[in-house]
């Protein structure tokens, strides 16, 4: 399994990808596999940087160093199929001996879908949502498998209390000056943690969310696992007001592990994620956030955390991709038959 290069396995704070490469590496350990997790910096097995190059996130060099030292550990690794989570280290593929998984963590139109389609068949594509797939259909597709958490290790509390959460990347798409406005007009605090390091994150929040900031909306900054996990728990709801098709949204689920409702809006993989009425509301437009809001404290609490065990746990996680990787060594060994046909003839 390839990691990205940029945090550790798991994370210290910000990086879900990460946190999603750690609980899959460790479900399938459970599950009686023999998992190798190449990342860097600590909890992995093989390291392409002593220190992830955070800093740098976005640049090409760190990427393509990353994927080039990657690329020799695989050399001498017999595996049965590499879940490559990376974006350079597909690049390499077609010299691998093992069918190559990668998973579509973000975008799959524009750039990246160009970039999926040249890799053609030389990799298997898994969805992490079907509104994902749904944006492009025509990729080489092997699976959808929806990301999970280790739920057990997400607090639950069937108190909350009066202020809500928005925890995220600072970003537009995001909507952090969105959920500061449904927040006050639902009379309520609004407590804000995210990542802003990247020049385009500083920048969106010194416009957007730093005039805003002040009586009843206060930011916390980047917090690390423990922090946010107690956040989550103890938020009256988490608001989640999209403005892209987000393929799926990690703070969701870890949010609703902890019974807490979620109030977002309807784009991208939302609908799959949060049962109406259930574990929180879905609604189309930022004026209907605030009521949302409200009725939120009127949900149960204990089914919230209920529908995360059943569907978004770890074990959920490992047994999809389970059935994605011997789909794809099957593949492999077709297409590998047909090579050999005609020099059996």
């Amino acid at each position: 399994m390839v990691a990205p290069p940029w945090y550790d396995i798991p994370p210290k704070g910000y990086g879900g990808i990460e946190s999603m490469t750690a609980d899959l590496a460790r479900g399938l350990t459970l599950r009686g596999h023999r998992v190798t997790l190449i990342g860097a910096g600590g909890g992995v097995d093989l390291r392409t940087y002593e220190e992830p190059p955070s800093e740098r996130i976005g640049e090409a060099v760190p990427e393509m160093v990353h994927a080039a030292r990657a690329e020799r550990y695989l050399d001498e690794i017999e595996a049965d199929v590499i879940h490559d989570h990376s974006l350079a280290g597909p690049l390499g593929a077609r010299g691998r001996g093992a069918p190559t998984i990668v998973t579509c963590h973000g975008e799959v139109t524009g750039e990246f879908g160009r970039f999926y389609r040249s890799l053609a068949t030389t990799v298997s594509l898994v969805a992490i949502s079907w509104a994902q797939r749904a944006l492009a259909s025509d990729l080489n597709w092997i699976g959808r498998v929806h990301n999970a958490v280790d739920v057990s290790t997400f607090p639950y509390r069937d108190r909350k209390d009066d202020w809500v959460l928005w925890l995220g990347r600072f970003n537009p798409d995001k909507g952090a000056h969105l959920a500061i406005e449904a927040a006050r007009a639902a009379g309520r605090r609004i407590l804000l943690a995210g990542k802003r390091t990247e020049r385009a994150e500083q920048a969106y929040f010194d416009t957007h969310v730093a005039p805003l900031l002040g009586p009843g909306v206060e930011y916390l900054g980047e917090v690390g696992a423990k922090l946010k996990r107690e956040l989550l728990s103890k938020a009256h709801c988490l608001v989640f007001p999209l403005q892209w098709e987000e393929p799926f949204g990690m703070i969701m689920i870890e949010a609703m592990a902890c019974g807490t409702p979620v109030v977002a809006l309807r784009r991208g993989s939302v609908p799959e994620i949060v049962v109406d009425g259930v574990t929180g509301f879905v609604r189309d437009s930022v004026q209907e956030l605030p009521a949302a809001i409200e009725e939120s404290a009127g949900l149960d609490f204990a089914a919230v955390r209920a529908h995360a065990v059943r569907r978004f746990d770890v074990a959920m996680m490992a047994r999809g991709y389970e059935r994605v990787y011997r789909r794809a060594i099957a593949r492999a060994q077709t297409r590998e038959r047909r090579r050999l046909l005609p020099l059996a003839r």
